[in-house]
């Protein structure tokens, strides 16, 4: 799931395949492991907490956090959390559905009269459910700014939206899935206009300082940089391409369906107090893990939260994100395991995307 102009990278990196010194053991576990076979596949650095049903987290890097000077990678370092931020503006919709203001089932011009025309869009026939199940129809803007252009260029919500309206409509609304950043600006749009607040308000307010997510924020318009101790992130245009340095970007491509940073443990408390239900009443819940099939991937897509099988049986509960120089993946069990993994660059391929999710799958089944 390719958030706004995601840049694909390739093999890259030397370096120490370490565990932090809270896990240090003569033979790598698994986890440990897999973030190794990571680097050696092409990763700059690697990083992951997981969490077991009893509680105990572990942390784990792998790899480098600055090509340039060797540095270290920073125990459980923020990281840009790309599409994630979607299950969190999701989870803010819906409990503003939870307390009257908003209906799943109202359309978008019902909260943002006129704003939705295109060719074959049309903002009176799209429901709020359809925005947060990807199942509206509307175009997908990322595809059409570049890592250049994201890397400096400050874009109100506005922008991009206007974008995706030059292009003509999917599909009818309701009629398949289709994954779209689009929806998620809309959703955002519609939070503020319900609310009166600026989207990233009424995110920290009901989320962040409501579970206690100390490392997770919403970068502020034109703040390029990472707060706390972070890898660098890294973008290449082909397999044989030199590693540009995207740590430092204008996450606002992103917006209220990918501008988020977190990190590894703190993306753990946020999704095992979603499915906990300290964060929805159990019947927006329920809706939000009312999912259709992900084409034929085995995934499938509720609202703003994907379920994903394990190897082990069973499934886990999470989303995922990528925006160039990083892509993180995991989730939560019913049973309460946790895992995240962060990687400093956006897989080249399959295979490398591939290797992340078998990553996930090993920490969830090891």
């Amino acid at each position: 799931m390719a958030a706004a102009a995601a840049m694909a990278v390739a093999v890259m990196t030397t370096g120490a395949l370490a565990p932090s010194p809270a896990t240090a053991a003569a033979r790598p576990d698994a986890v440990q492991q897999g973030l190794n076979a990571l680097v050696r596949d092409g990763q700059p650095a690697a990083l992951a907490s997981v969490e077991d049903r009893a509680g105990r987290t572990r942390t784990y890097t792998a790899g480098v956090g600055d090509l340039a000077t060797g540095a270290k990678v920073p125990r459980d370092g923020q990281v840009r959390i790309g599409s994630n931020t979607k299950t969190f503006t999701a989870v803010v919709v819906l409990q503003l559905v939870a307390e009257g203001k908003i209906s799943l089932d109202a359309k978008v011009d019902d909260y943002l009269p006129g704003l939705v025309r295109g060719k074959g869009i049309d903002g009176r026939r799209i429901t709020v459910r359809e925005l947060l199940q990807h199942t509206s129809g509307i175009p997908e803007y990322g595809e059409h700014i570049t890592d250049e252009e994201m890397k400096d260029r400050y874009f109100e919500p506005r922008d991009l939206l206007d974008i995706a309206l030059r292009y003509e409509a999917e599909f009818e609304p309701g009629e398949k899935w289709s994954y779209s950043n689009t929806n998620y600006v809309l959703a955002g749009l519609i939070v503020q206009k319900v609310t009166g607040r600026p989207l990233t308000e009424e995110m920290d307010r009901r989320i962040m300082k409501r579970i206690g997510l100390r490392h997770t924020y919403f970068p502020a318009p034109g703040d390029k940089t990472i707060r706390e101790p972070h890898p660098r992130g890294y973008a290449r245009s082909s397999a044989g391409a030199t590693p540009v340095d995207f740590t430092e970007v204008d996450p606002s491509a992103g917006w209220a369906a990918g501008q988020m940073i977190s990190t590894n443990s703190d993306l753990n408390r946020f999704f095992t107090a979603l499915l906990d239900g300290r964060l929805l009443p159990a019947a927006q819940l329920a809706q939000m893990r009312t999912t259709v099939p992900v084409g034929d991937t085995g995934s499938h897509y509720g609202l703003g939260l994907m379920s994903r099988q394990l190897s082990c049986g069973g499934v886990y509960w999470g989303h995922g994100g990528d925006i160039v120089g990083y892509e993180t993946r995991g989730g939560v069990t019913d049973d309460g395991r946790a895992v995240s993994i962060a990687v400093t660059s956006i897989p080249p391929d399959d295979a490398g995307m591939k290797g992340v999710q078998n990553a996930v799958d090993t920490a969830f089944c090891r």
